[in-house]
C-alpha cells in the first residue's frame, strides 16, 4: 500500500484502519486457542463457577470472589448457551482484545492519521502481556475493551462541534466505565488517566462538568461492590510486597511510551490540542503508577490488573509508526508505504518464540485437565482421593467424570453447598480417621517445581498419616500437577 493513500476513498480508508487490526487480532487469538486442551488454575475457577446456577453463583459471591461476580454471571450464560469448552471459555477475551484494537485504531486514525491508527491497532495484539490474556478465561481482556471504548468516546466528545447533542455519548461513557468497574474495580484508574487527557487538551468547564457527572455516577454505581469486596481482601493476601525489581517492567513500558509521545509531534497539525500523546500517555502511565501507589499500602501489583493500560502503549506505538511514515514519505514514498506492515511483520517474526510459548500449556503454572487424565488411568474401584492444598480440588470440579467412583474423604461440604471455590474440609481428626480406613489413596497436589509448603493443619494431618501408614506405588507429574498413589502398608 503506497504512503500516499489519497487515491483510496475516505470511507474505505476509515474502515481499513480498524478492520485490518480486528482481523489481525482475531487471527492471533484463534491461533492455538485450546492450548493443547489445557486449562490452568485461574481459568478452572471460571469454568467451575460458570457451571453453577445463577443462585449458586450469587450464594458464592457473598463469601468469595465478589469482585468477579459480573464476569462469572456472563460466563454462566455463555456456558448455558454454547456449552463448556475451552473455546467458550476463551473466545470472549479474543473478541474483547479485537474490540480494543479497533478502538485504538480509530483513536489513532482520528488524531494522527491512517498509518498511526493502523499501526496502533496492529500493535496491540502483539504486546507480550496482551498475548497472554488474549487467550485467557478471565475478565481482564474485557476490561481492556471497555477502556478502549471509553477512551474513544472521550475523544469523540472532546472533538464534538459546539451545539451538538452529547448526552447520549456521555451516558455511554459512564455506563462503559461502570461495567468495567464491575468486572474489576481497579479499572477505575482509567478515570484519573482521562482527567489528565482533559487537562492536556485544555478542555472547557462544560466538558469537565459533564465528565465529572458521568465518571462520578460510574464510581457511585461501583461503590457497593468496592466496599463489599474489601471484606474479601484475604483473597489477594498471597500477592508479594512491592520490590524495586518489580518496577523494571513498568519503567521500560513508560520509556517506550514516552518515545512514542515525543514522536507524535510529527503527526498532528500545528495548533491541534488533542493528540495521541494526550490520550495514550496518561492511559499508559496513570494506571501503572496508580497501581504502584496502591501497592505501597496493600500489595496489589499484578500486571493483569492494569492490562487495559496496554491500549495506551498501542496508541503510542502507532503514533511512533505514523511519525516514521511522515518523516520518510517525502524522500522515500515507496519505503514509507511499506513501513508499517514491514515493521509489524518483522515484530511478529521476532516475537514468534513468545507467541508460541503463550500458546503452550507450559506458559501457565499448571494444567488441571492433564492430571485428570492420570487419575482416570490410575484409579481403581474403592479408592479415595485427597487434595493438598484444598484448592487443588479444582481438577475434580472441572473434570468430575475422571473422579467418578473416588471418595473425597476430606470433604465436609461441597463447594456449591458451602458457597466457596474449593469446599469446606473436615477437622484434622476426622480426616485422619477416614484415611486410616482406606486401602488406596490418590493424592492430587502441585508438582515439585511449583509446590509451596501448606501450613494448614488439615494438610499436615494428611501428610502425616500418608507418611506413617502408606507407601507410594505410583507417582506422576504432568504440567504443574502431581498425582501420587498410596497403598496401605
Amino acid at each position: 500500500m503506497p504512503s500516499d493513500i489519497s487515491h483510496i476513498p475516505a470511507g474505505r480508508r476509515r474502515h481499513l484502519a480498524w478492520l485490518v487490526p480486528v482481523l489481525w487480532t482475531l487471527a492471533l487469538g484463534l491461533w492455538g486457542l485450546s492450548r493443547q486442551d489445557s486449562v490452568w488454575r485461574d481459568e478452572a475457577a471460571t469454568w467451575q463457577v460458570a457451571g453453577r446456577s445463577a443462585g449458586e453463583i450469587w450464594h458464592m459471591l457473598g463469601n468469595v470472589d465478589a469482585v468477579h461476580g459480573l464476569y462469572y454471571l456472563l460466563m454462566h450464560v455463555l456456558f448455558e448457551v454454547f456449552g463448556a469448552s475451552t473455546t467458550t471459555l476463551r473466545l470472549p477475551s479474543v473478541l474483547a482484545v479485537a474490540a480494543a484494537a479497533a478502538c485504538a485504531a480509530l483513536i489513532g486514525r482520528r488524531l494522527a492519521g491512517f498509518w498511526a491508527g493502523l499501526g496502533g491497532g496492529l500493535a496491540l495484539g502483539l504486546l507480550p502481556a496482551v498475548q497472554f490474556y488474549l487467550q485467557e478465561g478471565r475478565p481482564y481482556a474485557l476490561v481492556a475493551a471497555g477502556a478502549g471504548l471509553s477512551s474513544l468516546l472521550l475523544v469523540s466528545l472532546l472533538e464534538s462541534r459546539p451545539g451538538r447533542r452529547t448526552w447520549p455519548r456521555w451516558t455511554a461513557y459512564g455506563i462503559t466505565v461502570l461495567v468495567c468497574a464491575l468486572l474489576n474495580w481497579l479499572s477505575l484508574l482509567v478515570l484519573p488517566a482521562h482527567a489528565a487527557t482533559l487537562w492536556w487538551a485544555r478542555a472547557g468547564r462544560g466538558v469537565y462538568g459533564r465528565w465529572l457527572l458521568a465518571s462520578g455516577a460510574a464510581v457511585l454505581g461501583a461503590l457497593p461492590l468496592i466496599l463489599f469486596s474489601r471484606g474479601q481482601s484475604d483473597q489477594v493476601s498471597w500477592i508479594p510486597p512491592l520490590t524495586w525489581h518489580m518496577l523494571i517492567g513498568p519503567g521500560i513500558l513508560l520509556a517506550i511510551g514516552g518515545f512514542g509521545a515525543w514522536a507524535d509531534r510529527w503527526n498532528r497539525p500545528r495548533g491541534q490540542r488533542l493528540s495521541v500523546a494526550a490520550v495514550g500517555l496518561p492511559l499508559l502511565a496513570v494506571p501503572q503508577l496508580g497501581l504502584i501507589g496502591l501497592s505501597l499500602g496493600q500489595p496489589l501489583f499484578l500486571d493483569r490488573y492494569v492490562l487495559f493500560s496496554m491500549v495506551g502503549l498501542a496508541l503510542l506505538t502507532g503514533a511512533a509508526l505514523g511519525a516514521a511514515v511522515s518523516v520518510t514519505a517525502p524522500r522515500f514514498p515507496r519505503v514509507a508505504g511499506l513501513l508499517v506492515p514491514g515493521v509489524v511483520g518483522v515484530a511478529a517474526l521476532a516475537l514468534l518464540p513468545v507467541e508460541l510459548g503463550k500458546r503452550a500449556p507450559a506458559s501457565r503454572v499448571d494444567d488441571v485437565l492433564a492430571v485428570a487424565g492420570e487419575v482416570t488411568r490410575l484409579k481403581q474401584d474403592g479408592d479415595a482421593v485427597l487434595f493438598v492444598p484444598a484448592a487443588r480440588r479444582d481438577t475434580a470440579l472441572v473434570s468430575p467424570q475422571a473422579f467418578t467412583g473416588l471418595a473425597d474423604i476430606a470433604l465436609a461440604r461441597t463447594p456449591v453447598a458451602s458457597g466457596t471455590l474449593k469446599g469446606e474440609e473436615a477437622e484434622p481428626a476426622r480426616i485422619r480417621a477416614a484415611l486410616l480406613a482406606q486401602r488406596r489413596v490418590l493424592l492430587v497436589t502441585d508438582s515439585a517445581k511449583v509446590a509451596k509448603p501448606s501450613g494448614a493443619e488439615r494438610d499436615k494431618a494428611k501428610a502425616a498419616v500418608l507418611k506413617e501408614h502408606f507407601r507410594v506405588v505410583a507417582d506422576q507429574q504432568v504440567r504443574g500437577r502431581r498425582l501420587t498413589v498410596y497403598e496401605r502398608r
